[in-house]
């Protein structure tokens, strides 16, 4: 048995390769940019590679290689069932709503008329936003109808850049008011500004269906919960100041009594209907019932390190700290064993 990694500067992979050093699991670092990735990776049963939205090159091509690795024989990290919905809302609502799961109605529309038809009867606040973004980024409240009417207009019209330069100096100087950045990140901003990210060019415009999401007031808060492994940990993020957004604020709360079983117990659920790897949940709640935002495969590990514990599939809680990525090399292998085993019996 051997690993394939992708290694990163900054992502899960910083965490997979000394697992697997400790612990005497066969691995190989490769290239999944160059020409000859299959043949680097012919001698490997796995891959895994942490692939960012945020990466012009990992936008290109990443889901395209690891479906095409996974149909044919490898076990890969993220797989289809995973990936294919990474940083696409509009995906996201069809999955979500197929499965039954309760969710903050989203309302899609791709004809600007019936979107306007719609603005026209329908209640406002309401929250817009485009398909991709994390940490808040492309979401926007519509106080009133007039400004919902705007941004159909927009949509269907010049369209979003999927990167604004003024919103993204914002918050960096947020979090440089509450000190959780430094004048560096904020100058990188300003730069953003002249010349922004490689991956805007890719992404190019959003423009063409109109995202809206029912706005659910009294939340000072959004939880998230990630079931890796058959496993879960979670956290609470506070809005931001004079805002509705939670993603992203910088304010974590981690005590255990802030997390329901039953909330536990349901993302465990969701999470074997989705079957991904890794489900990382955001929820809001409506009179106390829990509704789910969207969810993600990825997260930023800094977020969660003060996490006190985590819960096993049985709800049994263990205290301590602990190391998620482990649980994703974990999982994979379990993986290469199973088809081990029926290649096995195949063939008897």
């Amino acid at each position: 048995m051997k690993i394939a990694i992708h290694p990163t500067k900054s992502s899960f992979d910083q965490q997979w390769i000394p697992y697997c050093k400790e612990n005497g699991i066969p691995f190989k670092i490769v290239d999944c940019y160059a020409d000859d990735i299959m043949q680097q990776l012919q001698d490997c049963d796995a891959l895994m590679w942490h692939i960012n939205h945020a990466s012009p090159k990992d936008m290109v091509m990443a889901k395209p290689l690891l479906y095409a690795l996974q149909q044919t024989g490898k076990i890969v990290f993220p797989d289809f069932n995973t990936a294919w919905h990474f940083d696409d809302k509009l995906g996201q609502k069809y999955l979500l709503e197929g499965l039954n799961v309760p969710l903050v109605p989203v309302h899609i529309f791709y004809e600007k008329q019936k979107a306007l038809d719609w603005a026209a009867i329908t209640s406002f606040p309401k929250v817009f936003k485009l398909r991709g973004g994390a940490g808040s980024a492309n979401v926007k409240l519509a106080h009133t109808k007039e400004a919902g009417i705007r941004f159909i207009k927009q949509a269907f019209g010049n369209g979003f850049k999927a990167y604004n330069g003024w919103e993204n100096l914002q918050e960096r100087l947020r979090l440089f008011k509450k000190g959780k950045t430094d004048s560096k990140n904020v100058l990188r901003g300003i730069v953003r500004l002249a010349y922004p990210p490689a991956y805007s060019k890719v992404a190019g415009k959003e423009n063409g269906y109109a995202y809206f999401q029912d706005f659910i007031p009294g939340n000072d808060h959004d939880i998230r919960v990630v079931v890796i492994d058959e496993k879960a940990f979670a956290i609470k993020r506070m809005v931001r100041d004079n805002d509705f957004r939670a993603s992203g604020s910088g304010t974590i709360l981690y005590d255990k009594k802030l997390f329901s079983e039953e909330l536990i117990r349901l993302t465990f659920d969701i999470a074997a209907k989705v079957e991904s790897q890794c489900f990382a949940v955001d929820y809001v709640f409506d009179n106390g019932k829990p509704l789910v935002v969207e969810f993600s495969y990825g997260f930023t590990q800094k977020g969660y390190d003060d996490c006190p514990g985590y819960w096993d599939k049985d709800l049994n809680w263990h205290e301590g700290s602990f190391n998620p990525q482990a649980w994703m090399v974990d999982g994979l292998i379990k993986k290469i064993q199973a088809k081990s085993v029926d290649g096995k019996n195949s063939s008897q």
